[in-house]
């Protein structure tokens, strides 16, 4: 009976590891500010094993942040909130400037040159439960080269 229960055991946690979607992230790194700049974007590479949806994220170096999306309106570029981004299963979505990006907002500080900026992003599966996944970004100029997959602590699977 023991050994039963055990094997049970194990079954479920295997099942219930599996209905979580495993969302790995590359090459994060945030926009470094000037000194009394208030908002900065954050952007990565999410590639997730499951169908999911990335649906907040938050930072202790910001007040608010905001899953946004940047596109093109009748020749104006605007910049909006959107409730969700889609993980499809498999399938690399890039976080970049001048399209989807975490925005932060209500900056604490100015985040500069080669700071760490935590922030930790929620994503949830096709069955509705959220798994909090958190990154360490590295902060640089807009035009400074990427750090490559696996260096510093930008690369992460959950």
């Amino acid at each position: 009976m023991k050994r039963v229960v055990v094997s049970v055991a194990v079954l479920m946690s295997a099942l219930f590891s599996q209905a979580q979607a495993q969302v790995t992230v590359k090459d994060a790194w945030v926009r470094a500010t000037v000194a009394q700049q208030k908002a900065t974007g954050a952007f990565m590479q999410l590639q997730s094993s499951q169908d999911a949806k990335l649906v907040s994220a938050q930072s202790p170096v910001a007040g608010v942040v905001e899953v946004h999306e940047m596109a093109m309106d009748g020749g104006v570029m605007k910049m909006r909130a959107v409730p969700s981004l889609a993980l499809p299963a498999g399938k690399a979505v890039d976080l970049k400037p001048g399209g989807y990006h975490v925005m932060l907002m209500d900056l604490k500080g100015q985040v500069k040159d080669g700071d760490t900026v935590p922030v930790t992003l929620v994503v949830e599966g096709k069955d509705g439960k959220r798994q909090n996944i958190e990154i360490k970004a590295a902060a640089r100029m807009a035009g400074a080269p990427a750090m490559k997959h696996g260096d510093g602590h930008s690369a992460h699977k959950h």
